[in-house]
């Protein structure tokens, strides 16, 4: 954190902030911030996605443009999901993993697509970040440049409104890698979506390498995904218009948002909750298209005791640690056990 971090610019839909009415206002902003400055570390969430991916490369466009020489894009987890990994392999994406001397070392310090330290991301939960852009819900964001809207469907959106305004020259790379953040976080346009990503695909779009951006869009599903989708599938619990289903151990964390968005297609099922183990972390991924259910606040509800979840209205995650589950040796006792108590705890606090 910077000396300019004491002084606090947000943005968000309260209009919170000291800015103009223009989104040149918010540039303006960010790039006083990052002029005079030689380096700069992009924190992204655990387990990075397009969304965060390609809002990294567009935060670090925009940073070089300011004569930021320095440029490091850091992620903590695994980047497993067959997409992401073609992303990062198309798209030569330079992340390294999290490293926390690089992070000190840093004069400036970004994070993209997350907001709060320690939540979701490996940095320690004292620390305060000089900017922050971000979509997800949450409060007491803290930071020099904040730019929070809960109200935009993608924080690609957002960073492709800043090289718009910026009149900064975008890339292929840059534009694609942007493109396919949106695409992915609103399942091709279909949940969450604003009017925010129709003009940001709008500008993007000529712009991209559409080649790579049907590459990118054909990288679906491993065998392993395949599998923990019909576990899934298998070991669904059904009640009323919700689903719960527990995958058991699975190597590719990833594959359990895919496997709630595919059991959401289900007749008569409008939310899902799908969960396994992952090492020594159980990971949780809901989905919902019922009004009535906001699974960000259901996930919070249920397991913010015992770890770490929440998200939006219509899709939610979160991690457990195995805790004294881990001592039982097992595997079949642990995900039953495992299975049976994260099952009765969704559907106890929907009622």
């Amino acid at each position: 954190m910077t000396e300019s971090s004491r002084t606090q610019t947000v943005v968000n839909e309260a209009a919170a902030s000291d800015l103009g009415d223009g989104p040149a206002d918010v540039v303006d902003v960010l790039f006083d911030l990052l002029d005079g400055h030689d380096s700069l570390a992009i924190v992204c969430h655990n387990n990075p996605d397009p969304d965060c991916l390609g809002s990294a490369l567009a935060l670090q466009s925009l940073a070089e443009a300011c004569g930021v020489s320095d440029v490091v894009v850091l992620y903590a987890g695994e980047i497993t999901h067959q997409q992401n990994r073609a992303m990062v392999n198309l798209l030569a994406i330079d992340a390294v993993e999290y490293d926390p001397d690089r992070l000190a070392a840093a004069e400036l310090v970004a994070f993209v697509d997350h907001s709060l330290p320690g939540v979701n991301n490996p940095v320690t939960d004292e620390y305060t970040p000089d900017i922050v852009i971000d979509h997800h819900p949450v409060d007491d964001v803290s930071g020099a440049f904040v730019d929070h809207r809960e109200a935009v469907g993608a924080t690609a959106s957002i960073l492709t409104e800043y090289l718009c305004e910026a009149d900064v020259a975008v890339d292929e790379r840059v534009a694609t890698g942007l493109l396919f953040g949106i695409r992915r976080e609103t399942l091709e346009f279909m949940r969450g979506v604003t009017e925010a990503e129709y003009a940001a695909a709008e500008y993007l779009h000529p712009r991209a390498d559409l080649d790579v951006l049907r590459q990118l869009s054909d990288s679906l599903f491993t065998p392993t995904t395949l599998d923990s989708i019909a576990e899934a599938t298998r070991n669904r619990d059904v009640r009323g218009s919700v689903l719960v289903s527990n995958v058991g151990l699975t190597a590719e964390r990833d594959a359990l948002p895919q496997a709630a968005d595919h059991l959401l297609n289900l007749e008569g099922v409008t939310t899902t909750v799908v969960f396994g183990v992952v090492g020594d972390t159980v990971h949780l991924s809901a989905r919902s298209r019922d009004s009535r259910v906001d699974v960000g606040k259901l996930l919070h509800r249920a397991f913010d005791d015992v770890g770490s979840a929440g998200g939006h209205r219509d899709m939610a995650g979160g991690t457990l640690p195995l805790g004294l589950f881990s001592v039982l040796a097992d595997n079949e006792d642990l995900c039953s056990l495992v299975g049976e108590t994260i099952t009765e705890r969704v559907f106890d606090h929907l009622s």
